[in-house]
């Protein structure tokens, strides 16, 4: 099971793996308090690819191409968070305000993607939100 939450909302015991994925720490967060088990700074998005998306909604599919792009990149990361994952749950977390628009969700579903690749089935657990993927999304 893969989570998103922010981190600045409190632990809980569900959360299982706890896994910040921004580039930059959380501001006003002391990492006793985060209680964060890995820091995966290098899935995060490029600074490019960050700034250039500024969290705008009317960049989303964008850049949640251009993010599975350099996700590709990073396939032993990406492994070791699947692996995590058919372990027990995995708690994505991020710093944006916005919880629908961000790189923890666009990493959540590919992950989810990558499971559901591995037993050959089709995740029903959509994107982080509710919704499901967008039309024309493809896996990687």
């Amino acid at each position: 099971m893969v989570r998103v939450r922010r981190v600045y909302d409190p632990p809980e015991p569900s959360d299982g793996f706890r896994v910040l994925v921004d580039r930059l720490w959380p501001r006003g967060l002391s990492k006793r308090a985060a209680r964060v088990d890995l820091w995966a700074r290098d899935l995060a998005p490029s600074d490019a690819l960050r700034r250039w998306f500024g969290h705008d909604p009317r960049r989303w599919e964008e850049f949640r191409r251009r993010y599975r792009q350099e996700l590709a990149q990073h396939p032993e990361l990406v492994a070791q968070l699947v692996e995590r994952a058919r372990a027990g749950p995995v708690t994505l977390l991020f710093g944006a305000r916005d919880a629908q628009h961000n790189n923890a969700v666009v990493l959540a579903e590919y992950l989810r993607e990558r499971l559901a690749a591995e037993t050959g089935t089709v995740s029903a657990a959509g994107t982080a939100g509710g919704g499901s993927p967008p039309s024309g999304a493809s896996p990687g």
